[in-house]
């Protein structure tokens, strides 16, 4: 599968800071140190409806990290997956009428065309669930026979009693665990499992489902989890630097992932840092598919929407808050905009110096996007209101606000 195409990252003076950021199973910040390739896995879409600014505001957070990390002089090896067979696909398909193929690749492309237009950085690997079969039905065949996986009338299952360090990411008790697994796509109730946490590795064979050779699996699909540890495992290895996605995904999906990992490798951990992004809500509730309350990027683009104006305005809310999109927000980045625009366009201004620094800072501080758009509001009320003479301010502040926050000027 082929990502998108990536734009062109300005060159900057100076080289960045390495990033502090809030890692999800410490609870606090840590400092990510790479060696020269950084490595990053972020889960991607279920594609039957993309891309929402929840989703949006997702990636944006991980381009930061792509760009922070590039800045510094590093690589980035980074991954994306899309889970293009699940549930909630195949049951999408069912309801609209049509094959669940032709749904899962119109939706990927929508995708595309998004994260082209808001200049996200595409990953280096873009890895569909079904290319990933092959490397799947392995793993689930070496924790069968390890101990750690068990078969339940055809399906098999992962025995979370297999990773001693299973809690570990969510850092949740059992109870809540149970209550998230039964919301987000597991089956607690189901008898006949060992606990009720267990997650599915392969799901059997349904009829009228899409069903593949599993050797001694027999035929079915793969589990959810097991497909982004197949494909991380097999790009990046073990003890990766950044494990994102949305705050919603730490439990299950980043619980489960890591600890399949861990029982098959008997390495730990399975990502150095595990970096969750806020929840996007709309009339006081999470935007969800399953509650309909959705703003598509594509729609606000077809509407007339700067896609710059889309990108600042996710820029506006620190990545790990929960946050209301609302028209007022739109109009605040667009404004914004015209602002900026209107002060690189200008022959002379201020010294930009100082602001590719206190961008640089910002962001190295736990992707603190917010307070570097304040940075650059300085600058531009600063021109507009004292003027300067520095012929070059005007090209690097463009240069800064491309090569760090993805903002073309």
């Amino acid at each position: 599968m082929y990502a998108w195409p990536a734009s062109d990252v300005p060159a900057l003076p100076g080289s960045g800071r390495d990033l502090r950021i809030h890692d999800t199973a410490t609870g606090g910040p840590i400092t990510l140190q790479p060696g020269p390739v950084a490595r990053m896995y972020v889960c991607g879409i279920t594609p039957y409806d993309a891309t929402h600014l929840g989703h949006a505001a997702t990636y944006n957070a991980f381009d930061l990290v792509q760009r922070v990390w590039l800045d510094t002089g590093r690589q980035v090896d980074y991954v994306q997956n899309v889970t293009d067979v699940d549930d909630p696909l195949l049951e999408r398909a069912v309801a609209n009428e049509e094959d669940w193929t032709v749904l899962a690749e119109r939706e990927t492309a929508l995708f595309r065309e998004d994260m082209t237009a808001l200049r996200m950085l595409p990953p280096r690997h873009y890895i569909g669930a079904v290319e990933a079969i092959p490397e799947i039905v392995p793993l689930v065949e070496r924790l069968r026979a390890a101990g750690a996986a068990y078969e339940l009338e055809g399906d098999i299952y992962f025995s979370v009693a297999a990773d001693p360090a299973f809690g570990g990411v969510s850092g949740l008790d059992a109870e809540t665990m149970r209550l998230l697994s039964a919301e987000r796509g597991g089956d607690p109730e189901r008898p006949g499992k060992k606990n009720p946490l267990d997650p599915m590795l392969w799901v059997a064979a349904r009829e009228g489902e899409p069903s593949w050779d599993g050797g001694s699996l027999g035929r079915g699909r793969p589990g959810w989890h097991i497909e982004c540890v197949a494909i991380a495992l097999g790009r990046l290895g073990m003890g990766f630097d950044v494990q994102g996605g949305g705050s919603d995904l730490a439990f299950p999906h980043h619980e489960m992932g890591a600890s399949h990992a861990q029982a098959l490798t008997g390495q730990w951990p399975f990502a150095r840092a595990y970096v969750h992004a806020g929840m996007v809500g709309l009339d006081g509730e999470k935007m969800s598919k399953s509650k309909g309350n959705l703003v598509f990027v594509s729609q606000l683009r077809r509407s007339g929407v700067d896609p710059a104006a889309i990108r600042l305005a996710l820029l506006a809310h620190h990545y790990r808050a929960d946050w209301e999109w609302t028209d007022g927000v739109l109009e605040a980045a667009v404004a914004r905009l015209e602002r900026w625009r209107s002060a690189v366009s200008r022959p002379d201004g201020p010294p930009a110096d100082g602001l590719l620094e206190e961008v640089r800072r910002a962001l190295a501080d736990d992707l603190d996007a917010p307070a570097a758009l304040a940075a650059v509001d300085r600058w531009v009320e600063t021109q507009r209101t004292t003027g300067g003479t520095d012929e070059g301010a005007p090209g690097l502040v463009s240069r800064t606000a491309d090569a760090l926050l993805g903002v073309a000027l």
